[in-house]
């Protein structure tokens, strides 16, 4: 693996630092999006139906969607660049397997995945990064795999960075996104945007894929 850049690094370290905070928001928060539930529950329900394989959670954070994806009946397991998060997720969900690492520089052999998860992860890379994680994203999926993404969606506005309270961030034009990873050889299955609710500020996106034969 490649050393990481100054850009991840800091990444991590914003993570580090809030990681117990962090956790004590996401815990639950599924639990009053039931949008955002439904989603993940199609996605596991298409990777079940396909070849029930691994999924990757790629920017897992303390475990809470990926423990998530185990109840929906997911072989899952988590990765992450932020090594306390990666702790904190150890510790409260020990049947689980949770590494640090890099969404673009992934430690797992070619077509090993049957899904990959990235649930607002991908949000703090720059964008002229973006088509990069998309090909490693292509390179450990098997033909027919599924991916989803989670992100803040810029609302007619191009691509957006953001004051994200951890690190810098962008909001992303749906459609831009989808092009983008349309290019790395992922078919669209489908889409969802989400009005923000009470406490968020942004409009919610989700695009479901599935990468081609």
């Amino acid at each position: 693996m490649t050393e990481p850049s100054s850009h991840l690094c800091a990444t991590a370290d914003a993570y580090d630092s809030v990681a117990g905070l962090y956790f004590e928001l996401a815990r639950n928060a599924l639990d009053a999006l039931p949008l955002d539930r439904a989603v993940l529950a199609a996605f596991a329900e298409l990777v079940r139906t396909n070849e029930g394989g691994p999924v990757a959670e790629l920017g897992c954070g303390p475990g809470c969607t990926t423990a998530h994806l185990r109840d929906l009946g997911l072989d899952v397991f988590g990765i992450d660049l932020s090594p306390v998060m990666i702790d904190l997720a150890r510790e409260t969900y020990p049947d689980l397997r949770f590494e640090v690492g890099s969404m673009d520089a992934l430690d797992l052999p070619d077509g090993t995945l049957d899904g990959i998860v990235s649930w607002y992860s991908v949000i703090h890379a720059p964008p002229k990064d973006v088509p990069s994680y998309f090909a490693e994203f292509r390179r450990v999926l098997a033909p027919g795999g599924h991916l989803l993404l989670g992100f803040f969606e810029s609302e007619g506005e191009p691509v957006t960075a953001f004051d994200h309270k951890v690190a810098t961030a962008y909001r992303w034009p749906i459609d831009d996104l989808a092009e983008l990873a349309g290019d790395a050889g992922f078919v669209e299955i489908g889409r969802m945007l989400r009005e923000p609710g009470e406490d968020e500020r942004f409009r919610r996106g989700h695009l479901l894929m599935r990468l081609g034969q």
